[in-house]
Order: C-alpha cells, then sequence, then structure tokens
C-alpha cells in the first residue's frame, strides 16, 4: 500500500474521464508509447502540483489527509465484514471494478487500447464462480477471460494486436484473478477473521515501513523504481508484519508464534513487491497516481497494490495454518 512512496518524476495526470466512459479510440499510426526514462526528474517549479507534493513531507503523502481517508476505507471493510458477509463481497467487486477502470485508463493513455466493461464484467464473472465453487472455477473464470480478451480484439484488425491484447491479460490477472482471493479467504466459518487478520499485517507492514523510512531511511531499496522506498523501511515493514503476524495469528486461531511471525514476515516482503510492482507499471506509463480518486492516497489502485499480491499468498499460509472446511 504504498509506504515511503515519492513524489513522482512524472507529472501528475489530469482528471480522469468519469468511470464507464466509452472504449478508447483505434490506436493511431503512430502508436506506441515512450518508457518514463529512469533518470528522468522534473525540476522545482511554482505548479500548484509540484507545491501540493512539495508540502507531504518525506514521504511523499498529505499524513492527515491519507490517514483520515485510511480510517474512513477500513470502516467500510470492517463493518461489511462484521455485519454480513455477502455485503463484504460487494465492496471487494465495487473496488476492483474501480481498479481495473483506473489500471485500464492509464493504459489508454499510453495508447493501449483495453476494453474497461468487459474486463469489469469477467472480473465480476470471476468473482461469482469463485464464491459459488471455489479456486477450481477461479481458474476456468480466468480463461475464459482471456478466451473473451483473445476474440474482443479479432474485429478490429492486426494493428496493436500483440500489444492490446497482453495488456488487457495483465489488467485480468493482476486485478480481479488475485482479488477474487479475497473471496477464497472468506469462505470459511471464520473467514471474516482471515480477511482482518491480513489486511492488519498489511496496514502493519505500510505502516512500519512508512516511520522507518521517515526516520532512518539511508539506502535506496530499488531508486529508478520507487526511488524512496528504503531498505530501512523494508526492515520496519518486516518488523512491524512479524509482530502483528505472530500476535494476530496466535489470539485469533491458536497458531505458534512463530508461524505468525512467518506469515508476517512473507507478506510484508509480497507487500512490498507488489508496491514495486505498481511503481513500475506507472513510470512505464508516464503517471504518477492511477487516479485521483481517493484524497491524500490517488487511486484506489494505489492503495490495492500490495494488497492484491498478498491475497493469494496469505490463502495459502491460512489453509497450511488454519485447514477447515470452505
Amino acid at each position: 500500500m504504498g509506504h515511503n512512496d515519492p513524489p513522482s518524476s512524472v507529472p501528475s495526470q489530469g482528471p480522469n474521464p468519469p468511470f464507464g466512459g466509452a472504449e478508447p479510440s483505434p490506436r493511431p499510426p503512430d502508436s506506441g508509447h515512450t518508457p518514463v526514462p529512469d533518470e528522468v526528474t522534473v525540476a522545482p517549479d511554482s505548479s500548484p502540483a509540484w507545491q501540493a507534493t512539495k508540502s507531504t513531507g518525506k514521504a511523499g503523502r498529505n499524513l492527515p489527509m491519507a490517514i483520515g481517508v485510511g480510517l474512513g476505507l477500513g470502516g467500510l471493510v470492517l463493518g461489511s465484514l462484521l455485519v454480513y458477509r455477502e455485503i463484504f463481497l460487494v465492496v471487494v467487486a465495487a473496488a476492483l471494478a474501480v481498479a481495473i477502470w483506473e489500471l485500464s485508463t492509464g493504459m489508454r493513455k499510453a495508447n493501449v487500447r483495453v476494453p474497461v466493461w468487459t474486463l469489469v464484467g469477467c472480473g465480476v464473472g470471476m468473482l461469482a464462480l469463485t464464491w459459488i465453487a471455489g479456486p477450481d472455477m477461479l481458474v476456468v473464470g480466468l480463461g475464459l477471460t482471456i478466451a473473451v480478451l483473445v476474440v474482443w480484439r479479432l474485429a478490429d484488425g492486426a494493428t496493436g494486436y500483440h500489444i492490446d491484447v497482453p495488456a488487457s491479460a495483465l489488467v485480468a490477472l493482476y486485478v480481479p484473478f488475485l482479488g477474487a482471493f479475497a473471496v477464497l479467504l472468506l469462505a470459511p466459518d471464520d473467514g471474516h477473521l482471515r480477511i482482518i487478520a491480513t489486511l492488519a499485517v498489511v496496514v502493519l507492514s505500510d505502516t512500519g515501513g512508512y516511520v522507518a523510512g521517515v526516520l532512518a531511511g539511508r539506502h535506496p531499496m530499488a531508486p529508478k523504481i520507487s526511488p524512496k522506498k528504503s531498505w530501512e523501511g523494508l526492515g520496519g515493514s518486516v518488523f512491524a508484519s512479524a509482530v502483528g503476524g505472530a500476535l494476530l495469528l496466535f489470539f485469533m486461531f491458536d497458531v505458534a508464534w512463530w508461524l505468525g511471525a512467518a506469515f508476517g514476515v512473507t507478506l510484508a516482503v509480497v507487500a512490498t513487491l507488489g508496491d514495486l510492482t505498481e511503481s513500475l507499471i506507472k513510470r512505464d506509463l508516464g503517471i504518477k497516481d492511477m487516479s485521483n480518486l481517493i484524497p491524500g492516497h490517488g487511486g484506489l489502485m494505489d492503495r490495492l497494490d500490495s494488497i492484491l499480491f498478498v491475497l493469494p499468498v496469505a490463502y495459502a499460509w491460512l489453509v497450511y495454518l488454519v485447514p477447515g472446511p470452505s
């Protein structure tokens, strides 16, 4: 979820089109995009976007705004889990639909054609199949989605086919396929606890990394992808997640503390890889945030990046540590 992420070296994108806008127009003859060079930087200026970014501090966030919005989103998720689990499924479906729109919009800015509504429909179908029939149907749903994407693009001819279909498949794999593991986590009788434990560890990873990065960050971990993400920040993430994982799994599921700590460490590392992956995609597309939808956070995809990577790993861990009927 983006700890220590700096202001990007590329200018912030403007407001996005309304959700569910028209499919992208045909690619112009000079299609293709130029990736953002690793060494590109933007000189400080007096523009409002630069000043807003500059005022957020070392880690590149408007911290009070980020905390307030984060608490609101956390309350929505927690409330839906505790009141009625089917409400949580609706929340997941809506979040993934928005994330698909954001990622597809970012790709369209680079002249890559991605079918937003087709992917939203296939993604919701993938979640429904997973909830009804389990992990086997999740794989079937992904296969059907890829087949739909291949057929969708046939009518427009060969130009750009080798770019558009793999890019659309990446969106399908990255967002609804990984997101559907939240449905698998929720399926057992104690599924709400599995979701809470997983998200709590991700929040601890983000918080620990942010604090350690701001206070002690000296050695960049991936300067060409996310310049302010530091090895010290990763250490803070791992420590906070290990402690949180040990406590959460011990008190929630009676799992040995050292196994809970291993759970937390694994999720911290995977969450960091999720952050870096989304940062790499944004740098390639030449955008700062996936959208401006969430004040203090950027886009929803900027909050889901680490969670999406963590979900299948948490599912595998908890199946092993806390086996139970689905």
